[in-house]
């Protein structure tokens, strides 16, 4: 079961700056990321998602090798590419896998203007290298599905300076 993870910030760029940072220890194996997406509220209010996956684009791609390979079958190649090109990418629009965007929506929509708000979906972590890395980044820990405990445990280690 996944947990998620929701940090706000004052400064606009901060909660991409710590994505990649969950992006690097995703590539040293220290967390498991679901999804990792970044809200912003800028200053005239409107509030953008930065998703980690472009499902559209990855739909229309797997789409047209599928109706490519089908189009050859009917001899049809460049045809079967189009419609299952096509048909890839409205699957792939249509598809919401990991955050709810409405929720992400709603919850950025209650931030200041000019500030950030990370989510993050984490399958599994290394909890004590995870906290040392994220130590000092600031944030505020906004929701969560962790423990009391272990929820404090993360706001500690935003709060406090890097060594």
């Amino acid at each position: 079961m996944s947990t998620l993870v929701v940090i706000g910030y004052d400064n606009q760029y901060k909660a991409e700056e710590v994505r990649l940072m969950l992006k690097k220890m995703q590539k040293d194996y220290l967390i498991d990321l679901e999804d990792a997406v970044v809200a912003v509220k800028e200053e005239n209010g409107k509030v953008k998602l930065h998703q980690t996956y472009n499902l559209t684009a990855a739909g229309a791609l797997s789409g047209g090798f599928w109706g490519t390979l089908i189009g050859l079958i009917f001899l049809s190649p460049l045809l079967g590419m189009a419609v299952g090109a096509t048909a890839g990418a409205v699957s792939g629009a249509l598809a919401d896998v990991g955050i709810d965007d409405n929720f992400m929506k709603e919850l950025a929509e209650s931030m200041n203007p000019g500030s950030s708000v990370l989510f993050v979906l984490v399958r599994k972590a290394t909890p004590d290298k995870v906290l040392e890395e994220l130590k000092g980044t600031g944030g505020k820990v906004l929701k969560t599905s962790l423990s009391h405990d272990n929820e404090a445990k993360l706001q500690s280690a935003l709060n406090a300076a890097k060594a």
